[in-house]
């Protein structure tokens, strides 16, 4: 692994985006979010990705000049067409609409149809909680993750969001409807290790800690066992109908061509029923709560979400973006 300073990683991925047809904004902004989840310790769904992003784009996936167009709304509820745009920018555009709405009404909701991949989902829920606003987000992905009682994938892992602004450190759960996320499985492998706990079924149908092996069978462990696959099914139902788009049974179950997808953003604006004093007070007393719980390992404490994405950035930051060399390289030569 190499270390590179974050404005150099930003950079490098904004200029291999340019000849793509990005404008240099969008670019930018498409960038900045792929660099930032690599700083933020994502390695999975930033520079990681990165090779594969650029792959839809040549397949026709993903569209670099379209944006999100908003099709219908009523007060603070609206509904965009992401018209198949890159997916990290159509959910940024649509987290900060939703973060909008929050400021006139209180509280905002954008459905977003046709969009893409949105790379790293607690983006935008760190997007909200830096503006002072609460968060909930969730996107449907293609069939991933057997229905609880089947063999074969017929839900998504669909990750979901949430997001509480702090000023001691926001707390940001990004989880996936899966008890590993396939990136997740991916990166255990390629390091040769078994995961801690059984992250699914492998090809007789047991229970195991090899990710690799629950990546050939695609039957990933629903998180919860039965509580998850109906979990993901309501938020797919939740996502499709009402912003207009395709439900996981209609995304293609290739991931070189998973498209379309629907995603959901709320932002919701204590202000104007709460005193930023009194909120911090609230938040500061359960995270303290939560701390002072006896820990199994005393070596390792209790952390709350979204804590060790602060303590990577924090490093990160300081010492380097830690980049894959190969990528790196290719990166830098736009080997695309």
């Amino acid at each position: 692994m190499l270390r590179v300073p974050f404005s150099q990683l930003h950079a490098a991925l904004q200029a291999a985006l340019l000849p793509y047809g990005f404008t240099p904004d969008r670019a930018e902004l498409c960038a900045r979010l792929f660099a930032e989840t690599t700083r933020d310790g994502v390695y999975t769904h930033g520079l990681a990705r990165f090779p594969r992003f650029i792959e839809t784009i040549k397949n026709g996936c993903v569209i670099p000049t379209a944006s999100p167009a908003r099709t219908a709304s009523f007060g603070a509820i609206e509904r965009w067409d992401g018209n198949l745009g890159p997916g990290n920018v159509n959910a940024h555009v649509s987290m900060e609409r939703s973060i909008a709405l929050a400021r006139t009404y209180g509280i905002g909701a954008v459905f977003l149809a046709h969009s893409n991949h949105w790379m790293r989902g607690g983006t935008y829920g760190w997007q909200a909680a830096d503006q002072g606003l609460f968060a909930l987000c969730f996107t449907n992905t293609l069939a991933n993750v057997p229905a609880w009682g089947a063999s074969t994938p017929s839900v998504g892992n669909n990750p979901m969001v949430l997001a509480v602004p702090r000023p001691s450190g926001h707390v940001v759960l990004d989880m996936a409807m899966s008890q590993y996320s396939y990136g997740t499985l991916g990166s255990f492998a390629a390091r040769g290790q078994k995961l801690p706990f059984p992250g699914g079924f492998d090809a007789q149908g047991t229970l195991t800690t090899d990710p690799a092996a629950i990546s050939a069978t695609e039957r990933a462990l629903p998180i919860g066992l039965w509580k998850g696959s109906g979990l993901s099914l309501t938020l797919d139902l939740i996502a499709a109908m009402l912003s207009g788009g395709n439900a996981v049974h209609q995304i293609p179950r290739d991931p070189l061509k998973e498209s379309g997808t629907s995603q959901f953003f709320l932002a919701i604006d204590p202000t104007h029923i709460a005193s930023p004093a009194d909120l911090a007070h609230t938040a500061d007393g359960i995270i303290a709560s939560l701390t002072d719980a006896t820990p199994i390992d005393p070596a390792m404490p209790i952390r709350y979400p979204g804590e060790q994405t602060l303590r990577t950035r924090r490093e990160n930051m300081k010492s380097g973006v830690p980049v894959d060399e190969d990528l790196w390289h290719q990166l830098q030569t736009q080997l695309y």
